[in-house]
């Protein structure tokens, strides 16, 4: 809880005061008038039963792999998404979809670390990076390391996917809507024993030597060509002025102590190596990256985390959205023959849900949604996998039996509870609840205003973390690996075998082996012999049974 603390400490102390509203204050929206025709119904399952049975598996290579992260996406968050991006466009919501939603492969992720039922983003993004589960508050390491000792970090360091696809030649970027430094971006090419050491002023009084995440990202990782994301204030001098916001209290306190100017380094290697590079801090500069001219790209558009979508889209020319980043990354990242390697986050999701905000996290994670599509647009289904999963989910919930088209943000329109009081449909197991002195009618409320504080059964100081599985949607060469119920760490190396990199860079231990089998049938990889005597009775036990 320390570290979660600690990272939600900066979301609340930037909180905006201005006030508008997502959708409309009306209860309900407009249904499709066939919605009683059964015919309507039978044909539009016959349509998805059609494209069902015509679905072929893409196997063979990823020459490209995108890994999309919504923070805190849970299904609850998505299908709640779903519906409140089909309000804002005037339906009912329950019958839109959200880009993903369309991806023909689809299965669930357990989400728990090695030593918690319910995990953080950064034994998660530990999982689904590295392929490797870890403790709590770590980042990089495996289960040996131990939370914020500096001296168990060494010989227990695993390598994350992005590592992996760069050792192989290929190009890399990572896209957040956080801190560049935060957990989840920081699991793909740090190592750290504390999620919290994002700078040095984070580290005083630690000892063994270890680098804190912005130190590591610009001294150990030189050859990330995309870098976009928030969190200036790690990379500069405390004593520095910030392009926004001076020399104001945030980078005063967690501004670098050592004096460098990490950002001035990055700088001074790209010019060193000759390399074509651009350094960025806002749109305009953003707008004018040509990707033809430009080979690394560093933005950081914030001090601390970038806006969120709904306070972005009433600033627009401030920052990009995180479609646009997703287009500019691809667009540089392309130009590899070998391929690339992309992570973006949809980051902000997480935080709108850690203080009670839904209408916030719904109107990211249809932000996150446009960016999935954007890339879904952009690169073709044959040679680029597509996964789009979760870290972890909220203790946000639907409840209640709304009508049919009801506000999604608003109160239940059908029935009260046993005080006869009202209650919204998106409600909270815990958090910041605003009804601390009891529950009370909301039908005064604004419900849809975006700093609108849903209720929280339980009181607790800031929403946690949810412990259920997690959606993964996949598309592109592979993708029907995604089938089941599957570990978290397996999705790293889903992508790590169909791009056929780290353990699995070698032809007859990846994808690329299924290309080369004689009779067209897929080749078992290499395995132990362990594993292979266990494919063999399997294979035997199955003979016998057709007999």
């Amino acid at each position: 809880m320390e570290g979660l603390l600690s990272a939600c400490l900066l979301v609340t102390s930037v909180w905006p005061s201005h006030q508008y509203v997502l959708l409309p204050d009306s209860q309900t929206f407009r249904k499709d008038t066939h919605d009683k025709d059964p015919e309507y119904w039978t044909k539009s399952a016959l349509d998805e039963l059609h494209a069902a049975l015509n679905m072929e598996s893409t196997v063979g290579v990823a020459h490209n792999v995108i890994l999309f992260l919504g923070d805190g996406m849970g299904i609850p968050t998505v299908t709640a998404s779903r519906i409140f991006a089909g309000q804002v466009k005037g339906q009912s919501g329950e019958e839109n979809s959200l880009s993903f939603d369309k991806f023909p492969h689809v299965a669930l992720a357990k989400t728990y670390s090695v030593d918690k039922q319910t995990p953080d983003s950064a034994a998660t993004g530990t999982a689904f990076l590295t392929g490797v589960k870890a403790n709590s508050n770590t980042l990089g390491v495996n289960g040996n390391a131990e939370y914020n000792k500096c001296e168990s970090v060494e010989g227990n360091e695993v390598l994350s996917i992005l590592r992996f696809s760069l050792q192989q030649g290929k190009s890399a970027g990572v896209i957040t809507t956080t801190r560049i430094t935060h957990a989840t971006p920081a699991a793909s090419y740090a190592h750290v024993t504390n999620r919290n050491w994002e700078g040095d002023s984070k580290m005083v009084g630690v000892t063994g030597g270890c680098k804190d995440i912005a130190e590591q990202l610009v001294e150990d990782n030189p050859d990330i060509q995309v870098l976009l994301g928030g969190g200036r204030m790690f990379f500069t001098p405390n004593t520095a002025l910030d392009p926004d916001e001076g020399n104001n209290e945030a980078q005063r306190e967690h501004g670098r102590r050592d004096e460098r100017n990490l950002i001035d380094a990055w700088k001074n290697r790209m010019a060193a190596n000759k390399q074509k590079y651009r350094y960025v801090t806002n749109l305009t500069d953003f707008n004018n990256v040509d990707p033809l001219e430009t080979d690394f790209l560093l933005g950081l558009f914030n001090q601390d985390h970038m806006q969120f979508e709904a306070e972005r889209q009433q600033n627009p020319n401030k920052e990009p959205s995180l479609a646009a980043m997703t287009d500019k990354a691809i667009r540089i990242l392309r130009k590899n023959p070998k391929g690339y390697f992309l992570f973006v986050e949809g980051g902000r999701i997480d935080h709108a849900h850690h203080v009670n905000r839904v209408a916030l996290a719904l109107s990211d994670t249809v932000a996150f949604s446009e960016a999935v599509s954007r890339a879904d647009n952009l690169t073709n289904h044959r040679d680029t996998l597509i996964v789009t999963t979760a870290d972890h989910s909220h203790t946000m919930m639907m409840a209640g039996y709304p009508s049919r088209g009801n506000n999604i943000l608003g109160v239940v329109d059908t029935s009260l509870d046993d005080d006869n009081l009202t209650y919204t449909t998106l409600i909270y197991g815990n958090g910041r609840n605003v009804n601390y002195g009891g529950r009370r009618n909301l039908t005064n409320d604004v419900t849809t205003n975006v700093n609108y504080t849903s209720e929280a059964a339980v009181r607790h100081n800031i929403e946690t973390h949810g412990g259920e599985d997690v959606g993964i949607y996949a598309r592109g060469p592979m993708s029907h690996l995604f089938h089941g119920v599957h570990e978290q760490n397996y999705i790293a190396h889903v992508m790590m075998y169909a791009s056929c990199v780290g353990p699995y860079a070698e032809d007859r231990q990846c994808a690329r082996s299924l290309l080369s089998a004689p009779t067209g049938r897929p080749q078992k990889p290499c395995i132990n012999t362990a594993s292979s005597n266990h494919w063999n009775l399997i294979l035997l036990i199955t003979v016998i049974l057709e007999l």
